[in-house]
């Protein structure tokens, strides 16, 4: 099922030239002797609306280039740029900003965090949980919070009845859905999932995705979902963009990702998402070599793994270029 709702063209988050670097160090006074390149050159802007999925394998980076969205994430270069609720008549960055203006624009970018299990403190219950962004950004009164409280249970598919309990009680699918509730209680422009679904069971992913997809349209909420799973990322997003060691190498709309991708990455990624009751349609899938294999630094950077490498692939630096209608891609093939 594809995401069709339409989308303003109001830039909400605006992410250019994105880098962000740690340095590895060695010896008793702990020298910086190289870095770590988790974040290297990412560009990508979300509109009204959309639900953009940034996608790829473990150590990436997605989840560092979330972070440094909601300014969780201090950034070695590049800029993140917000145009949120109020701050909507001007874009502003979380470097040049107070603390007092951090607090008020993080009202309007909220989390869901990936593990259910160790985002909500064992020691409040539902309805502490959901009250504390409330009294941090003084919303509503005390009787008006516990209307709200009620209120944003029945929308994330909870009994009002669970107001007294703590999160031991509850399923990781139910305690999702808390962490749900959680961020909209402030009433955000827009949501930052970091992968919300992955540590849940499979029929319990597909009630969270119907879920967040509800309030999208309901709410015409922004969303940047981070999800390893391609398979799940097709449900919801009707915008993508593929990460490979710190770098897009190919974005654009989920029909043309799915339906003609053209990094040789991507299409090993789709591959390999199986198929109910046959299993992955192409069994021996494999990339050419190892992650570890050494790559010339201006080349490549999936060159010692890809099933399609050229001799030039070592010596040409990739760039994200439109191939076709919007739809970016880095190999020099496309």
């Amino acid at each position: 099922m594809t995401n069709n709702t339409m989308t303003e063209e109001v830039p909400v988050i605006d992410v250019k030239d994105l880098k962000v670097y740690f340095p590895v160090r060695k010896g008793v006074l702990g020298k910086i002797t190289d870095h770590v390149k988790a974040v290297d050159s990412v560009s990508f802007t979300i509109n009204k609306g959309d639900i953009f999925a940034l996608v790829g394998e473990s150590g990436c980076g997605k989840t560092t280039t979330a972070h440094a969205v909601v300014g969780l994430q201090h950034i070695t270069s590049g800029s993140v740029r917000l145009s949120l609720d109020n701050y909507s008549s001007k874009q502003v960055q979380w470097g040049l900003l107070d603390s007092s203006e951090r607090r008020a624009i993080r009202k309007h970018i909220q989390v869901v965090f990936q593990d259910p299990f160790s985002s909500l403190d064992p020691r409040m219950t539902v309805g502490s949980i959901l009250e504390e962004p409330m009294r941090i950004h003084n919303l509503y009164n005390g009787k008006e919070r516990k209307e709200r409280i009620v209120e944003l249970l029945l929308q994330v598919g909870l009994s009002s009845e669970y107001f007294s309990r703590y999160p031991h009680e509850f399923s990781g699918g139910q305690r999702q859905r808390i962490g749900i509730a959680r961020a909209l209680a402030t009433d955000p422009t827009c949501i930052v999932a970091d992968e919300p679904v992955s540590a849940l069971d499979v029929s319990i992913q597909a009630q969270i995705i119907n879920l967040l997809q509800d309030l999208q349209k309901s709410r015409h909420l922004t969303q940047l979902f981070i999800s390893h799973d391609l398979a799940v990322v097709r449900h919801i997003a009707n915008k993508v963009a593929v990460m490979y060691l710190g770098k897009i190498i190919e974005s654009g709309t989920e029909e043309q990702l799915f339906t003609n991708p053209l990094h040789p990455y991507t299409m090993l990624l789709l591959e390999s998402i199986p198929i109910p009751g046959k299993g992955r349609l192409k069994k021996n899938i494999s990339a050419a070599g190892d992650i570890d294999n050494k790559y010339s630094a201006n080349g490549c950077t999936f060159y010692p793994r890809c099933p399609k490498r050229k001799g030039s692939c070592l010596d040409t630096t990739p760039i994200l270029k439109d191939c076709d209608n919007s739809h970016y891609c880095t190999c020099q093939e496309c």
